[in-house]
């Protein structure tokens, strides 16, 4: 699940691009979608394929978030988020001009010395500056890019910036889920204004994670979630919070909890449950509880949630959500938390325990 983006805007490839760039100021949002094709019903999936390119949709994010430790246990988390944009749903693909735009967002915690790196790039889709295809699967914008090898087997992620780098490779141990009904996430009442939304939950991880002059081992777990969209959120929906927790005995949550300007919860806040043999189960936001328990104030102003109960009576599930630092605040194209956890807790009157990330939106300006 990602954010509601707003954007100052990127170079036009045209007159007419420009004069179009600068009504689009929420790409996410359910503006101006003519021509553009609408997540309207559910579609069939086909994988390596669907972890390619969908242009003719408005929008789509590669997201990777994970959990490593250094070989010394020393504690890390890591974002590496790729956002395709069309400004135009005509394609412009002729080298040197395209209507695809790309932002990408690297950020490194550092528990143990209570640092937050951020990183942004963007870039156009044209002279192979930035792009994306399907097989063998790749996605890029300059040097940074999440991609399979040759023989489609494990990913690679790579992103470098002065003062941070990973490089670390990436195997799924279950299968891609999809979430919402088959597939379709439906993020409001509107037709139209939902996603096409899978996760693959448990991505074993190892590799290089570099900061400043010191270079770590580090391995541990990561989430991978996509979409791809024309439309998100409607006009009284002001964000949300995504939950992405791996737990102990092999299972997975995910949660979206979208929250109306009013502050309420919208009927539309929904997840998945994944057992641990991969088997999954669609959550609707009756069946989970989930209070804020702690409120972090952010130094640029403003305030986020920083800690949750989480009950889940269907799974024997009570939950105690931690971040694993309170400021993982990124100040990128806009201002947005997002940050490792842990998590702990019992399941049917057991100890568990687990990790995860959280992401917070619409909380600040």
């Amino acid at each position: 699940m990602a954010f509601l983006l707003t954007l100052a805007l990127i170079a036009p490839t045209s007159s007419a691009d420009e004069e179009r760039a600068s009504r689009l100021s929420t790409l996410l949002g359910g503006g101006e979608d003519q021509g553009f094709p609408k997540a309207l019903e559910a579609r069939d999936f086909e994988f390596p394929r669907d972890h390619g390119p969908h242009p003719e949709y408005r929008n789509e994010w590669w997201y990777v978030t994970g959990n490593l430790d250094g070989a010394d246990g020393r504690r890390f988390g890591f974002e590496l988020t790729i956002f395709r944009f069309s400004l135009t749903p005509e394609a412009q693909d002729s080298g040197w001009r395209s209507n695809q735009v790309y932002i990408a967002h690297l950020a490194v915690t550092d528990a143990e010395e209570e640092r937050f790196l951020v990183a942004e790039r963007f870039s156009r889709g044209a002279l192979g500056l930035a792009g994306a295809r399907a097989e063998p699967f790749r996605v890029w914008i300059d040097d940074w890019r999440i991609g399979s090898d040759e023989a489609g087997g494990a990913w690679r992620l790579v992103a470098s910036d002065d003062e941070f780098s990973i490089d670390v490779t990436l195997r799924a141990l279950k299968p891609p889920i999809l979430n919402g009904v088959d597939g379709l996430s439906q993020k409001s009442a509107e037709p139209g204004n939902a996603s096409y939304y899978y996760s693959i939950t448990r991505l074993e991880t190892a590799g290089k994670l570099r900061i400043g002059d010191e270079s770590y081992d580090v391995s541990g777990l990561s989430w991978m979630d996509r979409e791809w969209s024309t439309s998100a959120l409607s006009a009284d929906q002001v964000g949300w919070d995504w939950f992405a927790l791996q737990l102990s005995d092999g299972s997975d949550l995910m949660f979206y909890n979208i929250r109306k300007t009013d502050g309420r919860q919208d009927a539309h806040s929904a997840g998945t449950w994944v057992s641990r043999d991969g088997q999954v189960e669609h959550i609707d936001r009756t069946d989970i509880e989930i209070a804020v328990e702690e409120w972090w104030d952010s130094p640029a102003g403003g305030s986020y949630p920083s800690r949750w109960s989480l009950h889940l009576p269907g799974k024997g599930l009570r939950l105690t959500i931690t971040p694993v630092m309170e400021d993982q605040e990124l100040f990128t194209t806009v201002r947005y938390w997002e940050g490792a956890v842990d998590v702990d807790g019992e399941r049917a009157g057991r100890v568990i325990r687990g990790r995860g990330y959280v992401e917070l939106t619409g909380y600040a300006e």
